[in-house]
C-alpha cells in the first residue's frame, strides 16, 4: 500500500533531503549491526575474550543513537 505512513497518527511527508538523511542513517546503522554482531559471535572464545556485558551495552545505546538520529529527521508529532 502506498503511503502507508499517512494513516499512522504522528507520521509525517518527508522531503528529498529527509528521505535520503534516513537511508544514509539506516544504511549506517545497518553496518554498525554487522559489526556488533559480529563481536558478539566471538566474544565467548577463550582466544578473544570481549566482555559480552559492554558489547551488549554497547549494542543498547548504538540502537538509542540511531533511534534518535531518525526521529531528528522524521520529527513525529507523538510520544
Amino acid at each position: 500500500m502506498e503511503n502507508q505512513h499517512r494513516k499512522i497518527t504522528g507520521y509525517r511527508e518527508l522531503s528529498e533531503i529527509e528521505i535520503a538523511a534516513m537511508n544514509e542513517i539506516k544504511g549506517l546503522a545497518e553496518r554498525v549491526g554487522v559489526l556488533v554482531g559480529g563481536m558478539d559471535s566471538v566474544a565467548g572464545t577463550e582466544h578473544v575474550g570481549y566482555d559480552k556485558r559492554w558489547i551488549a551495552i554497547a549494542r543498547t545505546h548504538l540502537q538509542e543513537g540511531f533511534m534518535a538520529l531518525t526521529r531528528a529527521v522524521a520529527k513525529p508529532t507523538t510520544f
